[in-house]
C-alpha cells in the first residue's frame, strides 16, 4: 500500500481504502492545515488597496444604505403613505441614519479608498520615474538594451 499523501501509480484511480486513508491522515497532520484551511475557515481578507478590497467595501456599504432606504419606506409603506411618498421620506431619513449607523462601513470605505489611491500614486511615481531614467525598471521585466 501506498502512504498517504504520495500520488498514486497504475490506474490513475486510486482505491477507496488509499483515498480514505489519505483523507484521514491529511485531517490529522498539522502541515495540511497550514496550507489549506479546512472548509469552515473563512476566506483571506483581502489586503487593503486591492481592487477587490475596494470594490467589496463600496458594494457593503451601498447594499446597506439600499437596505436601509427600503426598510423605512416598507415601514412607511405599512403605516398608509403611497410608496412615492414613503420613497421620498425615506432617502432623507436614511441619509443622517446611515451616518450614524454605518459608521465603521464607511470608516473602511474611506481606508480602502485612501490605500488605493496610495498604490495609484505610487504606481504612477514609478512609472514616471522610469520613463525619465531615474529608477531602474522592475525586477519582473527586463531592462531595455540600448
Amino acid at each position: 500500500m501506498e502512504p498517504a499523501g504520495s500520488p498514486s501509480t497504475g490506474s490513475g484511480a486510486p482505491s477507496s481504502e488509499a483515498t480514505a486513508s489519505s483523507a484521514g491522515a491529511d485531517a490529522r497532520s498539522p502541515g495540511a492545515d497550514a496550507r489549506s484551511p479546512g472548509p469552515d475557515a473563512p476566506p483571506p481578507a483581502p489586503e487593503p488597496g486591492n481592487g477587490r478590497s475596494l470594490a467589496l467595501a463600496i458594494t457593503v456599504y451601498v447594499a446597506a444604505r439600499v437596505v436601509l432606504v427600503a426598510v423605512i419606506a416598507g415601514v412607511l409603506m405599512l403605516v398608509g403613505l403611497p410608496l412615492l411618498i414613503a420613497l421620498l421620506i425615506a432617502l432623507v431619513v436614511a441619509l443622517p441614519l446611515s451616518l450614524v449607523l454605518f459608521r465603521p462601513l464607511r470608516t473602511r470605505l474611506n481606508r480602502e479608498l485612501a490605500a488605493a489611491t496610495a498604490t495609484r500614486r505610487a504606481q504612477k511615481e514609478r512609472l514616471r520615474a522610469e520613463l525619465r531614467g531615474d529608477a531602474p525598471p522592475p525586477a519582473d521585466r527586463p531592462a531595455p538594451e540600448d
